[in-house]
Formats: structure tokens, sequence, C-alpha cells
């Protein structure tokens, strides 16, 4: 359950390696005494994760291909007590030509940013409903919102993810458990490194505070930065032809 602060108590980051999922962690600025359960495929780098949270951290073996295994893995984590906040922050970003020249890649892309969240999600909202209570962010992003021929497999996957989330939150309205959708632009990090920043372009800290003050709200969604939110608009308005000739 949460404390008396309405922070916390135990936490599981999906993708325990994701740097805005630990900027996340970082900007919740809970006691130290919280559980943080980092749920990847890495241990080593799981590890090095951990010691860098000034948290309690365990670690849990998480596939998000993986699709037989995430009832396992989540009937793992809540067994051992109610869990108040799940991360999913799964995801990999691969180029669009490497996705077209090799397609089998566009199937792992597809699985690790959208169905592996859809198999390990519904595994945690019945939990989470069972026991009353409790908050699942998901990292979405703009390119949800109107996917490019630049990168349409990722795009596609992100919209996918996009209103899974936002129809989990309806499903799961009443029940005490909510939903919190983060929709970050172009995020300047690891995933990104050596590509050019779009406009608008944030970082993993900046996509962690914001994500933590929307915590603290009633809010369903946050935009980061906010302003992102207007681009978007104005994305969806664009006649599908002049889209088309949009580089990126």
């Amino acid at each position: 359950m949460l404390d008396a602060l309405g922070q916390p108590s135990r936490v599981l980051l999906l993708g325990g390696t994701s740097e805005i999922g630990t900027e996340i962690l970082v900007a919740l600025s809970a006691h130290r005494e919280t559980e943080v359960i980092l749920a990847g495929r890495d241990e080593q780098r799981l590890a090095a994760a951990g010691k860098a949270l000034p948290y309690q951290v365990a670690v849990v073996a998480y596939d998000a291909t993986a699709l037989d295994t995430h009832e396992a893995v989540i009937e793992q984590v809540f067994a051992a007590g109610d869990v108040d906040l799940v991360i999913s922050a799964a995801g990999i970003l691969v180029p669009q030509e490497t996705l077209e020249r090799d397609p089998r890649q566009a199937g792992v892309l597809v699985d690790t940013n959208f169905t592996g969240h859809v198999t390990t999600l519904l595994a945690v909202a019945g939990r989470m409903r069972a026991q009353g209570h409790g908050t699942i962010v998901v990292l979405s992003s703009v390119a949800a919102i109107r996917p490019r021929k630049a990168n349409l497999v990722y795009g596609a996957a992100k919209a996918g993810l996009d209103a899974f989330a936002r129809g989990l939150a309806d499903s799961l309205r009443g029940t005490g458990v909510r939903v919190l959708l983060v929709r970050p632009g172009f995020v300047t990090g690891r995933m990104t490194d050596g590509m050019t920043p779009a406009p608008l372009a944030t970082t993993p800290a900046a996509v962690g505070a914001a994500t933590a003050a929307a915590l603290a709200t009633n809010s369903g969604t946050v935009w980061v930065p906010p302003s992102l939110a207007v681009l978007a608009a104005a994305m969806r308005l664009v006649p599908r032809p002049l889209w088309r000739r949009m580089a990126r």
C-alpha cells in the first residue's frame, strides 16, 4: 500500500535497465525502504542499474518477447505482496531500413514495444484489480499519434500500445487502479545515440520528472514537453500527400 505520504511501497519496473524507467524511479523521491523490482534480461545490467538507485532493489528475469512467460513473472512478483506502481518501459528502436532488410527484426520490435506490454499488463491489471489499488505507467511516444514512413514499424507499435493503454484505463475505471499514459517526444539517450534530435527533443531525466509530477495528480496523460500536445494536434491535420513527403 501507499505510505502516509502517498508514496509507493513496492514498485515494478518492466524493462529494468530503461533510462526513462530508472529516471522515473529517481524522480519519485520515495523512501529508501521502498522495494523496487527491476525486471529484465541482462542480470549484470540490472544489478548495475540497481546500485544507482536509492532504494531496496531486487531483480527478476523478464523477456518482453517471451510472451508465454509473462503471467508467471507477474504471479511471482505479486505473490510477495501488493505492488503499488508498475512502470512498463520495455522498448527497442531499430532503423526502418534495417527492418525492411530483415522483417524478422520488425517482429521482435513489435513484440517488445507492443505485444509484450499487452500480455504483461493484462496480468498486472488482473492482480491490481484484485488488490483494489495501484498505478500502471505506460511509456508511449509522439510517434504513436501519426506514424511516418521513416519509422513506420516503430510508430505502428507505439500506436497500438497507446490505444491499448487508453482502453485499459477505461476498463479499470472504478476499480481503484489507474493508468498514466506518458507521451514523450524525441528522447536523447542510449536508444537514440547518433541520431539528430527532432524538434522539442527531451531527456530521460525530464521525462522522469514529468511522470513523477503527473503521478502526484489525477492526470491520465502527460506530454513531455507539454508543448508537444500542440504539435501532435497539428500533426493530425497535415494532409496525407504532404505527410508522405516528410523525411522525418
